[in-house]
């Protein structure tokens, strides 16, 4: 009886351990869970407390980027990028309204195409633009073309009456100054329709005294015309790129 009572008197202790408290390790992990909750720290640091507990902010106009709920990719690359004042559209007067068409294009329609695209095929056959300036039937602009020089900077120097649309982005751009020669020649894409970039330069430029003639083939169109008084000229030319937006190619020559 003795021999039991001593076994057991080794054994309690052994129970009484097993029973007992978590081991060290975890109670030191929840008393620092406990600390960094509660550390004042983290609580009094605005920028912190402003971090961990502020609403996040959400562009709207980027928010329908996000393709969600959808086995289809998006119609066009996710861009939240703004362009560089030097090739932006920031220089016209138009109000651009929801649907990304601009409201200072005079209000007028432009006419339906009328007849055969010689133009279209001008573009086809120019690959860059001094090619498609050479190729104009505007004895100046073909002229001008020979000392054109690439630079976005030309942006900045189209005719007032014939501006870049408003959102705009320029792909490339050049010019000519020397000689008398005013020749700008710049290709950028915007996300309105072509029909709403044609009816934009038709309204403005026909309300500055231009001519306005509108072709058409195969889904390219071109709108072109000339001013009497000052022999300026100009041409447009528009088609749908791959990504669903409207690339403009246009040519001026001695606007004011």
């Amino acid at each position: 009886m003795t021999i039991r009572l001593g076994f057991l008197a080794c054994l309690i202790p052994l129970a009484l351990a097993a029973c007992g408290t978590k081991p060290a390790p975890e109670s030191n992990l929840d008393s620092l869970d406990a600390e960094l909750a509660g550390n004042t720290a983290n609580t009094s640091d605005p920028a912190m407390r402003s971090a961990l507990q502020d609403q996040i902010m959400v562009d709207p106009a980027l928010a329908g980027q996000s393709n969600a709920d959808t086995i289809r990719p998006p119609r066009q690359p996710y861009s939240g990028a703004i362009p560089p004042d030097s090739v932006a559209g920031g220089k016209t007067d138009g109000t651009m309204t929801a649907s990304g068409s601009s409201s200072s294009g005079g209000g007028r329609s432009t006419p339906a195409p009328s007849g055969d695209c010689p133009q279209c095929k001008i573009k086809d056959d120019s690959v860059t633009l001094s090619a498609l300036a050479s190729r104009q039937a505007d004895r100046n602009t073909a002229k001008c073309a020979r000392s054109l020089q690439y630079s976005t900077g030309w942006v900045q120097r189209l005719p007032a009456d014939l501006p870049l649309y408003p959102d705009a982005r320029v792909d490339e751009a050049a010019g000519a100054a020397a000689n008398g020669c005013r020749l700008r020649v710049v290709s950028f894409s915007t996300g309105a329709s072509i029909q709403t970039v044609l009816d934009y330069y038709y309204g403005r430029l026909t309300a500055a005294g231009y001519s306005a003639e509108h072709q058409a083939d195969d889904g390219q169109h071109v709108l072109g015309g000339t001013r009497g008084r000052d022999g300026a000229a100009y041409v447009i030319y528009l088609e749908t790129r791959g990504d669903g937006r409207t690339e403009v190619d246009l040519v001026a020559n001695n606007g004011n």
